[in-house]
């Protein structure tokens, strides 16, 4: 992400109060892909990141340029790569720990409870359709039958919000050099 700044314009700022000006890198310029853009198909495609794999190099497998990483972060929202970015297994066990004191604990502690309305299945022609299930407080839980409810403790929480976060859209390579021409027009 450390690139996209590389577009910015600069200013001449007293950063110090004391007369001096230094050339700085205005960051309060913002660019922000329009809400109509991210819906369209033909300019994103659905992508699930894998285990490990950061921004940086996802785009240089996929643009063949690890520097264009914040056109993967800007096109999902992703405001901070550190925590809207999928961690990794290890990263996400530390960062459980730390959160919560233990993995037992994690384990033990409940978050909340769900009434599923339906399990995933597939249908006749391969097509998946995703499980469902409604976020419920204790007493309506309790009511109802053990094959249409589940606890859902805090380790099975959190893995859930990191598996959610693999799931990004990809702006199209095609469509790549003209996004970075179009920003640097309108950064600079």
């Amino acid at each position: 992400m450390a690139f996209y700044f590389d577009y910015f314009p600069t200013v001449n700022y007293d950063i110090k109060k004391n007369n001096k000006f230094e050339l700085l890198t205005n960051i309060t310029v913002r660019f922000k892909f329009k809400d109509l853009l991210l819906t369209r198909n033909n300019i994103f495609f659905d992508y699930v990141v894998r285990e490990g794999q950061r921004p940086d190099t996802l785009a240089f497998d996929y643009y063949g340029d690890a520097t264009l990483d914040w056109i993967i972060l800007l096109s999902n929202n992703i405001v901070d790569p550190i925590f809207d970015w999928p961690m990794d297994e290890k990263t996400l066990t530390e960062f459980i720990k730390n959160k919560y004191t233990s993995i037992q604990l994690a384990k033990s502690t409940v978050h909340s409870y769900e009434k599923i309305l339906n399990r995933q299945f597939k249908t006749k022609d391969g097509t998946t359709i995703p499980e469902r299930y409604l976020e419920v407080d204790q007493t309506t839980f309790n009511t109802l039958s053990s094959s249409n409810r589940r606890i859902v403790y805090k380790y099975e929480y959190e893995e859930r919000l990191n598996e959610q976060k693999r799931h990004i859209k990809l702006i199209n390579s095609n469509n790549v050099e003209d996004i970075v021409n179009e920003v640097s027009n309108i950064l600079k």
